[in-house]
């Protein structure tokens, strides 16, 4: 079945210099994501579960400029899927991004695991150009991160993060 002409997305990848098995438990759990550069993250992995992050290591759970994401699906060692619940007062678009699916997926490839994240869901208009803009330069930093921590390079600070403040 084809995308409905709505529909626009991304697909960026890197080479992440470890085994699938190892990528999957970064993507999987709270030490993982700090590898990807997210100081506070607390994850409840399952199906309907959340992972809730914070760009400051100050953060608290529930609080209101987190970061939440649903897991909508996942296949271990393969795939995740994410669809934003929750997203800061001062990030714009919230409701469009929630209408978007983030999807992770894991190959091995050498001795490494190529790791592809795709966005798709991005509707026409402002926002929706805006957030591809912004979701291709901060998947690529994240994914950066992820292979650099993994290569024993020290993690770029959080200020180097793309910006996600309104235009």
């Amino acid at each position: 079945m084809a995308a409905a002409p709505a529909d626009r997305g991304f697909e960026i990848s890197g080479l992440i210099p470890a085994p699938p098995a190892a990528v999957w438990q970064a993507l999987t759990t709270a030490d993982g994501w700090r590898r990807m550069g997210v100081p506070f993250a607390v994850l409840d992995f399952r199906i309907g579960g959340t992972i809730e992050t914070n760009y400051s290591a100050a953060a608290r759970l529930g609080q209101p400029d987190n970061i939440r994401n649903q897991i909508a699906a996942f296949i271990p060692g393969r795939m995740l899927a994410l669809r934003n619940i929750q997203a800061p007062p001062s990030f714009p678009y919230p409701e469009a991004f929630a209408k978007t699916v983030t999807v992770f997926e894991l190959k091995g490839e050498g001795a490494g695991t190529r790791l592809t994240v795709t966005g798709v869901g991005y509707g026409q208009g402002p926002a929706y150009d805006w957030l591809l803009d912004k979701f291709k330069e901060g998947d690529a930093w994240t994914l950066k991160q992820l292979a650099d921590s993994f290569a024993g390079k020290t993690p770029a600070p959080v200020s180097t993060a793309p910006s996600f403040t309104k235009p």
